[in-house]
Formats: C-alpha cells, structure tokens, sequence
C-alpha cells in the first residue's frame, strides 16, 4: 500500500507564514525540481528569495529553509557544543552541507549532485510542508519509510516522551 500526500495548504499565524502537506514533483535529467508556485512564494516570501538547501540529519531526506528561517536554525547550531559527539555531528552535517540557492525564472531549483545522492532522489521526489520548511524525499523511499513507520505506530505508543503523552490532537 503506497502513502503520498496529494495537496498544498498553508496557514499563517504569529510566526510567519506556514507550509503543510505535500506532492510529488518530478526531478528533471539536470537536477533541477519545479516548486509549486503556491508553495514557492511562502518559501521566497520572508527571504527575497534565499533559500538554503541542507541535509536532514535524521533521515535520508533534504530540508529546503527561507534564508530568514535559516539564519534563526544556524545560530541555534552555532550554540550547540563541539564537544558533545551528537552536537558536533548534526552542525557538521547541516552547516556541512548547507547551500544557498534559488529558483530560476521557471521556479526551479537546483539540487547539487551531492546533496541529491545523500538523500538518494531520483525522478520523483515526494515535498513534505513542515511548517517553516520543506522535507525533500525520493518518492519510493518515502513510501517505504511512512509504511515502516505506521506499522510501528501501536509499539511505540508505549515508549511516547512525556511531551508527546501530554499532547492532545
């Protein structure tokens, strides 16, 4: 059973503008990916349209950030300890790996080469809103993952942090 998101939406509030949901793009033979123009104004809006591509440290995904909202997220890198292995591994990978880009005239953006085989994109690439980001998966692998995960849904339930336990939805 595949899972994909279908639709865009967004919201505003008090923090700025937010993306949510998702589609599938298609990755272009020069590594080029055509942002939605909906989604593609929200993520230009704040930042004149500077954005920085990095890796996600957690996942073998990409994160795509308004230059705004980036320069917030490095200065909270910057803070984390070089001493502490964790710490130093995710500003090593972020930091590492941040680049700026925009999109062209068409509305696409460019992923260098490295960043698109770290997260493994292929021809389809599923864009995921969280909220003052995009998440970039390959398509088949994100497929796989949400089904690992969904599965694992009634373990983990027992083992919920105690922020997530307080959460009501």
């Amino acid at each position: 059973m595949g899972y994909s998101v279908k639709k865009w939406s967004d919201v505003e509030n008090s923090g700025g503008q937010r993306l949510r949901g998702g589609g599938i793009v298609s990755l272009d033979a020069k590594g080029r990916l055509a942002i939605p123009s909906r989604i593609r104004e929200r993520l230009q809006g704040d930042s004149e349209g500077a954005l920085v591509l990095t890796v996600n440290p957690m996942d073998r995904a990409l994160w795509l950030y308004p230059m705004r909202r980036w320069e917030t997220i490095e200065l909270k890198l910057d803070a984390l300890s070089d001493f502490e292995r964790e710490s130093r591994r995710i500003k090593q990978v972020m930091q590492g790996y941040a680049e700026e880009c925009r999109c062209d005239a068409g509305g696409r953006l460019l992923i260098p080469q490295t960043l698109r085989g770290i997260a493994g994109l292929k021809k389809q690439v599923t864009l995921l809103g969280q909220g003052h980001r995009l998440e970039l998966w390959d398509e088949e692998r994100w497929t796989q993952q949400i089904e690992q995960w969904l599965q694992e849904i009634p373990e983990n339930q027992k083992q919920l942090s105690e922020a997530l336990q307080s959460l009501s939805l």
